[in-house]
């Protein structure tokens, strides 16, 4: 297998790099720089989004009559490896990279006229309403009613870890329709406008004091069935394939910069014996641990393009790039906090760029940071990373899934 760009692949290389060298400015560079999760400042996110749209590179994965792109399976990798080198902070996955596609796929005419020109341009901002405080990992034992009255369905109960609710102004949601056959029967997949009366979004504090997740309450909401995408009682089909399209990605170049910055913070900072933190063994080892599941993860991505590239089924890759992306990731922020020492310790959400609002916190007056800018991100990231084995099907899932494809166990 040659893993070697071609020669129309390096001009491609070429052109996206100078498009990011003229586009991403100072502001949205340490937006992506200082985020704290895998969900960078919003106003940053939509503001490069804008920019994206303008060049007709927001949604380069749609179908081109939707304003798409006409790229290959390698150029879309590159410019996902390319952007992330370049430290652009990411765009919101809900709308662009998961409802949309169910809605190119699922949608009526009507529908594809409506959202995908607006989720292109921003006006439309979606939030994921599948989990419920009763059925995380077990999905298909939501609750959600949807009661059936004429032209519309009345929803009543509620969503829990919705991300950015606060700023959504539309939420696709898994709900019950019908209480008859096997749970995954008698579910639909709606789409409904947030300003709906008997609708009520509670923030919830994270661990890291960000207010990114959510708690959503629908109360008698009216939902028009012309919301419904795909048909009644078949909404399972829809969250099958909307979560193909929740993960992948090029990952590993996220995390091979983190590794990189990690090495080079180390190199400067003092270590227990008074020596440079990247000479002690035991901190070196691991770090050397992580750098080489980073080169793996690359290869497996590569292996996963190529394969897609040639038409063919990647099997169970989506399962090992999920659980080798996520414990990667918590194990650079891990070392992170280790190499941030004490000042690792201090909670300074201010000098960063959080997902959300930190509401109880007061900067101090003169905006006063101590220590180096990844020093105050490290706590944050540390917080936020331990729930990247979970959510997208949980690594324990992910393992089951290897297990009966890959080893026939």
């Amino acid at each position: 297998m040659d893993y070697d760009w071609s020669a129309a692949d390096l001009a491609f290389r070429d052109e996206v790099r100078a498009f990011l060298d003229e586009k991403l400015t100072p502001e949205l560079r340490r937006a992506g720089r200082l985020a704290t999760s895998v969900y960078p400042d919003h106003g940053a996110s939509m503001e490069w989004q804008r920019l994206l749209h303008e060049r007709g590179w927001a949604a380069p994965a749609w179908p081109v009559e939707h304003g798409g792109c006409d790229w290959s399976l390698t150029q879309h990798y590159i410019f996902g490896r390319e952007t992330t080198l370049a430290g652009a902070p990411t765009l919101s996955p809900m709308g662009i990279k998961m409802v949309a596609p169910a809605i190119i796929a699922f949608g009526t005419p009507e529908q594809k006229n409506y959202y995908l020109p607006r989720i292109l341009t921003g006006e439309i901002f979606f939030c994921q309403g599948y989990s419920e405080p009763e059925a995380g990992s077990d999905l298909a034992a939501l609750s959600m009613s949807a009661v059936d009255d004429g032209d519309d369905f009345v929803c009543t109960g509620s969503k829990i870890w919705t991300t950015h609710a606060t700023e959504a102004n539309w939420i696709f949601c898994l709900v019950r329709t019908s209480r008859t056959g096997k749970k995954q029967q008698g579910i639909t997949f709606v789409l409904i406008d947030m300003t709906s009366p008997g609708i009520e979004v509670r923030p919830l504090v994270m661990t890291s004091g960000e207010e990114v997740q959510n708690q959503v309450f629908f109360d008698n909401v009216r939902v028009p069935k012309s919301n419904v995408l795909g048909e009644i009682d078949q909404g399972w089909t829809v969250a099958k394939y909307l979560l193909v399209h929740e993960r992948g990605g090029a990952v590993a170049p996220m995390l091979q910069v983190m590794a990189q910055a990690l090495a080079t913070a180390a190199a400067e900072q003092t270590g227990p014996d008074g020596n440079p933190l990247i000479d002690d063994p035991a901190f070196a080892a691991r770090l050397a641990e992580a750098r080489i599941r980073t080169e793996v993860l690359e290869i497996l991505e590569y292996r996963t393009v190529s394969a897609m590239a040639a038409g063919k089924d990647p099997g169970p890759a989506s399962s090992m790039l999920k659980i080798i992306s996520t414990e990667s990731s918590q194990q650079l922020t891990e070392l992170a906090l280790i190499a941030a020492g004490p000042r690792g310790r201090v909670y300074q959400p201010h000098a960063t760029a959080p997902g959300g609002p930190v509401t109880e916190f007061t900067a101090p007056a003169d905006g006063y940071r101590s220590g180096r800018e990844w020093e105050a991100v490290a706590p944050l990231r540390y917080f936020n990373d331990r729930a990247g084995s979970i959510y997208a099907g949980s690594n324990e899932i992910q393992r089951n899934i290897l297990a009966k494809a890959a080893l026939g166990l």
